[in-house]
């Protein structure tokens, strides 16, 4: 028997990705919706060998997205699953799943993401367990409005789920660094474009941040409270170091190196040379920063809000 759940995945050229996430839950719950942001790849191909309910809206940031795909999709179950396209959920995971939804007085469900790099468990520098919201009720799930790393909440019982999910960053046949940096340049356009409004004090984000919470809520509050208030460049040198030496990084070896190098060093290191780069071009002058970001990202800030 199907699970009563409806699937979001949101996609944009994820050929290399799409059909083993769908293979994943295919067949195990009840619907599967796909929102593409126009692919020029075979993603929407492939995706169609697995469900009629594809639909196309131009994708400004995740929040947005995921937000208009909770206002516009006909969903036939109360209980939605949130997935990226390099997720694949493995059957004890739903199986498992399947006995919590049953639960009358449960809204939302955390799960563990075992995260793969070249085809290696990142186990140390702080990534595992790492904790998303990634199930929840339509009716009592809130998402951040931010321009990156938006997170998701309800209002009642929360549960985590035993089971692991995996995250592939391009299973090793399909993998190249060259891909997993144009991924993460344009992750951090975004984050340093909503950094400079925060600092410029030209807009404001929800937050689910709380250091007595859990430990995604931990982590957002010591990013928010700590890590953001240090200078930029030292920040990205520290959060290196803390991770790789003092989290046991260099526990993952070779590839591990070149993850944690990548993703906690190069990539914190651009943010903040974007938003250097930004703030040089506004002279010192906020008012300024909206037409910076425009004339470098083509990006107008005020549609956000």
């Amino acid at each position: 028997m199907r699970l009563p759940i409806s699937a979001i995945i949101l996609a944009k050229n994820e050929e290399r990705n799409i059909r083993e996430c769908l293979e994943s839950i295919y067949g195990q719950i009840d619907e599967i919706f796909i929102v593409d942001s126009y692919s020029s790849d075979k993603t929407v191909e492939i995706a169609k060998q697995y469900t009629d309910n594809i639909f196309q809206h131009k994708f400004d940031c995740y929040a947005k997205q995921f937000d208009w795909a909770l206002k516009n999709i006909p969903f036939s179950n109360p209980w939605i699953i949130r997935l990226d396209a390099d997720e694949r959920w493995p059957a004890e995971a739903l199986e498992e799943l399947k006995g919590i939804i049953s639960e009358g007085d449960i809204e939302g469900v955390y799960v563990k993401m075992k995260i793969y790099f070249m085809d290696k468990w990142i186990r140390f520098g702080g990534f595992y367990p790492n904790y998303f919201l990634r199930v929840f009720r339509m009716n009592e799930a809130i998402i951040e409005k931010r321009y990156m790393d938006e997170h998701i909440a309800v209002g009642g019982k929360t549960k985590v789920l035993n089971n692991d999910i995996i995250e592939y960053n391009e299973k090793d046949r399909n993998f190249s660094i060259a891909n997993f940096i144009i991924k993460h340049n344009s992750y951090s356009n975004r984050e340093a474009i909503e950094e400079v409004i925060m600092r410029s004090g030209l807009g404001r984000f929800d937050t689910i941040a709380d250091f007595s919470g859990n430990k995604t809520e931990r982590k957002r509050w010591v990013k928010e409270k700590i890590y953001l208030k240090l200078p930029l460049f030292a920040r990205a040198i520290i959060y290196f170091v803390y991770r790789y030496f003092f989290q046991l990084g260099f526990l993952d070896g070779k590839r591990g190196l070149i993850f944690h190098f990548l993703q906690g060093l190069c990539y914190r290191f651009i943010v903040d040379a974007k938003i250097y780069e930004i703030e040089r071009r506004a002279n010192g002058d906020k008012s300024k920063i909206k037409e910076a970001i425009k004339k470098i990202y083509n990006i107008d800030i005020d549609s956000f809000f």
